[in-house]
């Protein structure tokens, strides 16, 4: 298994998103001579890191409208996931199913201990049992890795950067010069705040990929399923995009394919590595195993 030493970097993220608060709340402090500012925006960093860390998993799967279904409804998910849970010697993860006809699977929750993983109809539609053996392999990896938490927290802080950076830009355009807003300065910052949120997630988010690619694949013991099925996501994804809502924006970043029909700019800074790369370094691997 690939680790990346997640925890040193969500003891990172964590020590980020907090010191963001206390600069814009210093900021805020020396501009107004008030202290108090200080001490929100220090309280409201604790209260954003203590909600990001308990309630990732209901975070992820209420912006996806997902339920919790029963092994009555979802056979071949629960038949799957017993199966590679014991394989793995790791606690089952809870099942959802989010109704949408985008074809998509994540998972989410803070440890193996405290974790979901939910598909969409859509890919329960699209894909044939071995290659949602593959999509399913991929997401328990995810949460062995200890992903899940650090890529939540990653969003955070880049949610944190943008809404903030937002703010500042409002303030600054329309303070006025003689009331010490710089229209330059808040546009600058209304541009580059948000291009460094999306290099926070996507640094953190393709090396994940890769590898929970890689050590689903040997817990499937069958990289071509995976691929398989990436194949079919590619395209499905294509043709039933999900749309563009922020409760959905802060979620993609989970998924196992790139949920939204973007431009090449937005590609850029997806977190997700490309497609047809995830599927080459499969079928090398499937390879070296024959």
């Amino acid at each position: 298994m690939h680790n990346h030493l997640n925890g040193a970097k969500t003891a990172l993220l964590f020590g980020a998103l907090m010191g963001i608060f206390l600069l814009f709340g210093a900021v805020i402090a020396g501009a107004t001579g008030s202290s108090a500012f200080l001490w929100i925006f220090a309280l409201i960093g604790v209260g954003s890191v203590a909600y990001s860390y308990w309630n990732s998993d209901k975070i992820a799967i209420r912006s996806m409208k997902a339920v919790e279904v029963s092994e009555q409804q979802a056979p071949a998910m629960y038949r799957i996931v017993r199966e590679l849970s014991a394989r793995a010697d790791k606690p089952m993860p809870r099942l959802y199913v989010s109704p949408t006809m985008a074809p998509n699977a994540f998972a989410t929750g803070r440890n193996p201990e405290h974790a979901a993983v939910c598909c969409t109809q859509g890919i329960l539609q699209l894909l044939d049992e071995r290659e949602l053996r593959g999509v399913l392999g991929h997401e328990l990896m995810h949460v062995y890795n200890r992903d899940i938490l650090t890529g939540s927290i990653a969003a955070a802080v880049a949610g944190v950067i943008t809404s903030v950076a937002q703010m500042f830009a409002f303030a600054g355009l329309f303070g006025g010069r003689n009331q010490g807003g710089n229209p330059i300065a808040a546009l600058l910052l209304a541009f580059l705040a948000p291009v460094a949120a999306g290099l926070i997630q996507m640094a953190i988010g393709r090396t994940r990929e890769y590898d929970a690619d890689e050590d689903g694949a040997k817990l499937t013991n069958d990289p071509l399923a995976l691929a398989s099925a990436l194949g079919k996501l590619a395209s499905g994804t294509q043709r039933a995009p999900l749309p563009q809502e922020q409760r959905l924006v802060n979620t993609s970043h989970l998924m196992i394919a790139n949920p939204f029909k973007g431009s090449d700019v937005n590609k850029l800074f997806a977190s997700h590595p490309p497609m047809d790369q995830r599927i080459a370094r499969l079928e090398a691997m499937a390879g070296r195993r024959n």
